[in-house]
């Protein structure tokens, strides 16, 4: 069956995408619930959408679409660099420092401003719609002086040439992508990729409290689990009120984490599972 993935072709999310799951169809979807809800709908085994990017933070859609839209259990999650790179057309490329615009989405543009400003200076900034849209641009339109800003998938699906690679001002940039499926078995830690398993779960408190989220941190704390990420989101029930995701850097056991959740929702929160998966570095 398909892996669907949030498009268009040749994005850093179809990228993801292929090194999970190398050997399986891939389907492109054009937003973030419409492929959330392929899968399900069973149209697709799983889908693959962006979760937190280094330097812009997370998708907040993802996580509001899993919470109250489609909870679907979280089954594996990649982290992949995020390598931008000038493109050209083939015609163009011994002219490539001629270049009058450069085409690529909004946030890689800002992602390359000092190359931009030192090697392509005066060169207009067109944003795109994304970097794959951007490199597709260029490739049917070899008669303008452009340049596109993208991945090399972008530059091997539209026939472009890559004349400068890591144009990007920021070497740690990463983008974490989560797999999600209407399967509850997590991906398998067979592959050189792995890195570990974590578990993740919301937790509502009951009020606002003096204290509350110390006694919930503190469930884990003395249990000596390490929390990799803590995250409020509002929990659309009124000004002020939050849920909290908590990434846990152990998988789901039968003692520790379960004895957590049991001791947290004994203060009177709830508590929402959403996977216990392993994590992949690209």
């Amino acid at each position: 069956m398909k892996i669907g993935y949030l498009g268009p072709k040749a994005t850093f999310t179809e990228a993801a995408a292929a090194l999970l799951f190398p050997s399986q169809p891939r389907e492109p979807y054009d937003t973030i619930p419409d492929c959330i809800d392929a899968a399900a709908a069973g149209e697709i085994e799983a889908a693959v959408v962006p979760l937190e990017n280094a330097l812009e933070g997370s998708v907040n859609l993802t996580l509001d679409y899993l919470i109250h839209e489609q909870p679907l259990p979280i089954i594996g999650e990649i982290v992949v660099p995020i390598e931008q790179h000038l493109m050209v057309h083939p015609y163009f490329t011994p002219h490539w420092r001629e270049v009058k615009e450069v085409y690529s989405h909004s946030h890689a543009i800002a992602q390359c401003r000092k190359f931009l400003h030192t090697v392509l200076k005066g060169a207009k900034q067109v944003p795109m719609t994304s970097t794959s849209a951007a490199a597709k641009f260029v490739s049917e339109h070899p008669h303008l002086p452009a340049a596109a800003i993208a991945n090399r998938l972008a530059a091997k699906q539209y026939g472009l040439v890559i004349v400068q690679e890591n144009v990007h001002d920021y070497d740690y940039n990463h983008t974490r992508f989560i797999v999600v499926s209407r399967r509850k078995e997590p991906l398998s830690p067979v592959s050189p990729l792995y890195a570990g398993d974590k578990t993740t779960v919301v937790v509502m408190l009951p009020q606002d409290r003096p204290g509350a989220l110390h006694q919930v941190l503190s469930a884990f704390a003395w249990r000596r689990l390490n929390l990799t990420k803590i995250e409020s989101r509002p929990a659309k029930t009124g000004l002020g009120n939050y849920f909290f995701i908590i990434d846990i850097d152990a998988p789901m056991d039968d003692v520790l984490i379960p004895g957590a959740i049991a001791e947290i929702e004994a203060l009177g929160c709830t508590v929402l599972l959403l996977g216990s998966y392993p994590y992949y570095f690209a």
